[in-house]
């Protein structure tokens, strides 16, 4: 190995030193947040907060190694996208770091402590959210975009864990006071948010060692009608169509009702094929549900299907049912219905457009 060489690999070793010691003194801040929250503990709140200041120190010595590096060994290919993922992890860090302060900036002001159940869920969400970071700060300093990738899978788990929190804390609302929820609310979006940074350090660790860049959503969408005959398999029929990259698609209804054997026969002229569909009646958990990006109502208001939205799904109204009307005569029927599908085509195309941009297609 040559002088440059060996220079070269002792700079990447002390920078790989310096992103362990930040992430651990940020998961540390983290842990002492939680700790001082569920305790009750004010000087272990200060004491996170104050220590943010190193953390802060240490995240600028990160930055200025990494531009040091850059700038004395003009790195190309696979350490120079090596540098840039350091970077953009770092930044990421110091956010988890922030996101520690938060939760010891809200407990200190709490006026009653958590009880049992915000408690457990406390625990729950800190500790998946604490587990995915520590797996994407060894892939990432190791390099293994194997484990990276796994580690991935674990930011809807946290996602789930957090609708669930979320809506529990809904409930239990009147035993808290307004300051008090806000502050809970502030607490599990903080724990939350480390896992979206632990995702995006494993999305640089891929990066760094395959030059694959960030791979484009998937978004999954629900469609919900009356009986799931016509509007909503009209929808999942189009969008599976029309998108079969962009989206994962599913239809049911308030109940399970019969699709005519004439209307299937008329949609397979509009280019909507219904003959294998079997209406399904809608019977999903909140946890359930929070698999969704988006719910879409074809007949009325969401909430009248669901009686919780989960905190990350948004929910859209078309309300596209007027359009149906089997009781026209047949060639009326037949326009009808191909006024309803190009209808719901310029739905689904827009909400498309919307979550993907120029992916869309």
């Amino acid at each position: 190995m040559s002088h440059y060489e060996e220079r070269l690999e002792r700079d990447l070793s002390r920078i790989k030193q310096q992103a362990t010691l930040l992430a651990k003194r940020v998961d540390e801040a983290l842990g002492t947040a939680v700790r001082a929250l569920l305790t009750g503990d004010d000087k272990l709140a200060y004491t996170t907060v104050l220590g943010d200041q190193r953390i802060n120190a240490e995240n600028r010595k990160l930055d200025k190694m990494c531009h040091a590096f850059i700038g004395v060994h003009l790195p190309s290919a696979g350490h120079l996208r090596l540098m840039t993922a350091m970077i953009h992890a770092n930044v990421a860090l110091e956010r988890v770091g922030d996101y520690a302060v938060t939760i010891a900036r809200e407990s200190v002001h709490l006026a009653k402590r958590p009880d049992a159940l915000i408690k457990r869920e406390v625990e729950l969400l800190a500790g998946e959210s604490r587990q995915m970071f520590k797996q994407a700060v060894c892939a990432f300093i190791d390099g293994n975009a194997e484990k990276a990738k796994a580690t991935m899978i674990m930011a809807d788990q946290v996602e789930r864990t957090f609708d669930v929190v979320f809506a529990d804390l809904v409930t239990e609302g009147e035993n808290f006071s307004i300051e008090d929820l806000f502050a809970y609310l502030g607490v599990f979006n903080s724990l939350e948010r480390v896992s979206d940074q632990a995702k995006n350090i494993c999305e640089e660790t891929v990066f760094a060692v395959t030059g694959q860049t960030k791979a484009s959503k998937v978004f999954r969408i629900l469609f919900l009608d009356e009986d799931n005959s016509v509007l909503g398999p009209i929808a999942e029929t189009v969008a599976r169509k029309n998108f079969p990259e962009g989206g994962e698609f599913r239809s049911l209804g308030r109940q399970a009702g019969t699709t005519a054997p004439e209307v299937v026969s008329l949609l397979q002229e509009s280019g909507v094929d219904l003959a294998r569909h079997q209406p399904r009646a809608i019977n999903l958990s909140l946890r359930d549900l929070a698999d969704f990006h988006v719910i879409v109502s074809l007949q009325g208001p969401v909430r009248s299907y669901v009686d919780n939205i989960p905190f990350h799904t948004a929910a859209l109204e078309w309300d596209v049912g007027g359009l149906v009307a089997a009781e026209l005569p047949g060639e009326q029927q037949r326009e009808r219905y191909e006024a309803l599908t190009r209808e719901i085509a310029v739905q689904v195309s827009n909400l498309m457009t919307t979550l993907r941009g120029e992916e869309a297609d």
